[in-house]
């Protein structure tokens, strides 16, 4: 069975982890609505996605 032959330090591991933060979304303003969105999604909002309606909204 492998096992590691020594400890792995704290220095590291931290830096194997040094990718592993979250980043912070992208949002956009729906053309249609103005509300946010994210960017290559159907608003949620309006139901509009690319310039035309793709969802009926509840509205």
């Amino acid at each position: 069975m492998a096992v590691p032959k020594r400890k792995t330090s704290p220095s590291r591991r931290n830096m194997r982890r040094s990718h592993h933060a979250l980043t912070a979304s992208a949002f956009q303003e729906c053309p249609n609505c103005g509300e946010l969105k994210m960017p290559h999604n159907m608003c949620g909002a309006c139901g509009h996605y690319n310039g035309r309606e793709v969802v009926e909204s509840k509205a």
